[in-house]
């Protein structure tokens, strides 16, 4: 039974990569779009609501979306200095509690209890206030979409954390955020 479900965590971190490796790609879309307003604004005179909204539709979905990849690589923000002096298994007891505890009750209740917003975005065919603005619906499935990515994450990162403490897998907190800063480094401004 454990092992199909480190098989569908390590399905979860494949489909979390995937989706970092391709949404940073917004950004330079974010940035592309937002030079083209810019220079259509003053060189030509002309302004779009529109392009405006897709920076920031651009901008939403790399927030949302990455966040679950950013807790896949253990780059989210801890307090290392505490961390770091902390043993391999209390670190691991810390981060499986708080994934249970914390992020995988939040993540849920955050997703489910936006899915009826997005669908009362779609049923009313919403659209932004402003003039020439964009449909809200692509914005508001960003809510639903990037929790539930990150509830997956979580519980893939429950298992990873439960298979180091039954002595199964690896340490993953060895690798990454806190991992990879020497904490003597710090005064000297050095990574490792």
């Amino acid at each position: 039974m454990f092992q199909q479900l480190m098989r569908l965590s390590r399905g979860i971190d494949a489909t979390n990569e995937f989706v970092g490796k391709w949404i940073k790609w917004l950004i330079l879309g974010s940035v592309l779009v937002s030079a083209g307003n810019a220079t259509s604004r003053y060189a030509l005179g002309m302004a779009s609501n529109a392009w405006l909204e897709l920076q920031w539709y651009f901008f939403a979905a790399v927030y949302m979306l990455a966040a679950a990849y950013t807790l896949k690589r253990n780059e989210h923000v801890r307090i290392d200095l505490v961390s770091s002096r902390l043993s391999a298994r209390t670190r691991n007891w810390i981060d499986a509690g708080g994934m249970l505890i914390f992020v995988m009750p939040v993540t849920l209740y955050i997703c489910l209890e936006s899915i009826p917003n997005f669908w009362e975005s779609v049923l009313n065919q919403e659209v932004s206030q402003n003039a020439g603005g964009l449909i809200r619906w692509p914005l508001r499935i960003l809510v639903p979409t990037g929790f539930a990515l990150l509830f997956l994450q979580a519980f893939s990162e429950l298992m990873k954390r439960i298979a180091f403490l039954r002595g199964e897998g690896e340490d993953v907190l060895a690798h990454g955020g806190h991992a990879e800063v020497d904490m003597g480094d710090l005064g000297n401004g050095e990574n490792k």
